[in-house]
């Protein structure tokens, strides 16, 4: 069984930034592909980011070149590194691991972008 929790959701005004965290026990995290996701009221939940285990990187084209993700593997932990927020921002977002049919999602934590 693996638990992901996030933390570092809050409230930030535009132009901002904001640091989120997801942390996983039970699973050897280290051979996991990461990813981050979004999600708002009435729509489905998209990808945000993506980070495989040897380090590689993809984003969406709405955060690329102002949100990275990154990992320390030695503290089974995902970042992301959100900078120049704005308000299309706002939503609860999850961390998901491993990537695939088969991968866990944390709680959520929420992100909200004020103008």
């Amino acid at each position: 069984q693996v638990q992901l929790v996030e933390s570092g959701g809050g409230l930030v005004q535009a132009g901002g930034s904001l640091r989120l965290s997801c942390t996983a026990s039970g699973s050897i995290f280290s051979i996991y592909d990461m990813g981050w996701f979004r999600q708002t009221p009435g729509k489905q939940r998209e990808l945000v980011a993506t980070i495989t285990r040897f380090g590689g990187t993809y984003y969406a084209d709405s955060v690329k070149g102002r949100f990275t993700i990154s990992r320390d593997n030695a503290k089974s932990t995902v970042f992301l590194q959100m900078n120049s927020l704005k308000p299309e921002d706002t939503a609860v977002y999850y961390c998901r691991g491993p990537l695939g049919v088969n991968g866990y999602w944390g709680q959520g934590t929420q992100v909200t972008v004020s103008s």
